[in-house]
C-alpha cells in the first residue's frame, strides 16, 4: 500500500472530490471520516471545528480522511442541499474500505456534515461508531435515524443556534442505545473559545469505545 498521506482526489459520483488524508505509522487498525459544515456559508473541511475533530482521530492513531463536498473547495459538480453529499460520503467510505480492508471505520460530521453522515451511514454495516457536532435539529428533519445499535456521541453547545438543547434532547432520546451526549456550556455553534472542550469530548468517546 503506497503512502498517500496529504492532499489527494477521490472519484466521486459527480466528479474529483478534494481531499486530505492523513495516515499513521505502521498498520491502520481505525479509520475515520470527517464530514464539513454548510458550503453554501463557507464550510470546508479546513474549518476549525472539522480539523479539532480529525486532530482528534489522528492523536488516537486513526488514519482520517476529509473531503470537499461537492462544489466545495476545489471538488467537482454543484451543492445538491444535502441528497447528492450523500453519495460523496458513500464514495468516501467506499475509498477507506478499499485502502484499509481490515481496519474499523468511525464517521464523524460537523453541523450540514453531521446531517449528511447521520442520513447516508449512520445505521451502515460498515461503521463501527458515529460522532455528531453540532446537530441542526432545529432545520433538518431526523426522524429516519433513530434506529441504530452502534456506539454513537452527540456534541452540541448550550447557546447551539441551530440546533437548541431541548430539541437536540428529543432527538438523543430517540436513539438506540449505545449513545452519549455532551453539551457544552456557553458553547454557540461554532464552539468559539470551546474548542478545547470539544475536542476533549471527542478524544474521551474515542477512547470509551476503543477500550471496549
Amino acid at each position: 500500500m503506497t503512502d498517500l498521506t496529504g492532499n489527494i482526489f477521490l472519484e466521486g459520483p459527480a466528479g474529483k472530490l478534494e481531499a486530505i488524508l492523513k495516515e499513521p505509522t505502521g498498520a491502520v487498525a481505525r479509520a475515520a471520516i470527517v464530514c464539513h459544515p454548510h458550503p453554501l456559508f463557507g464550510g470546508t473541511m479546513h474549518n476549525k471545528v472539522v480539523f479539532r475533530i480529525a486532530r482528534a482521530f489522528t492523536d488516537a492513531g486513526f488514519a482520517v480522511l476529509r473531503f470537499n463536498f461537492r462544489g466545495a473547495g476545489r471538488s467537482e459538480g454543484e451543492h445538491d442541499s444535502g441528497r447528492g453529499e450523500q453519495d460523496d460520503l458513500r464514495c468516501a467510505i467506499e475509498f477507506i474500505q478499499r485502502r484499509y480492508s481490515n481496519a474499523d471505520l468511525w464517521l464523524a460530521g460537523f453541523s450540514f456534515g453531521s446531517a449528511v453522515m447521520l442520513r447516508a451511514a449512520a445505521c451502515d454495516e460498515r461503521v463501527r461508531a458515529i460522532i455528531a457536532v453540532g446537530v441542526p435539529v432545529a432545520r433538518q428533519d431526523f426522524s429516519g435515524v433513530g434506529h441504530c445499535n452502534k456506539p454513537k456521541l452527540l456534541v452540541q453547545g448550550s447557546n447551539d443556534q441551530y440546533g437548541p438543547v431541548d430539541q437536540l434532547e428529543m432527538f438523543f432520546a430517540s436513539l438506540d442505545e449505545p449513545k452519549q451526549m455532551k453539551v457544552i456550556a456557553g458553547a454557540d455553534h461554532f464552539f468559539e473559545g470551546h474548542l478545547p472542550e470539544l475536542a476533549e469530548a471527542v478524544t474521551n468517546f474515542i477512547a470509551s469505545v476503543t477500550a471496549e
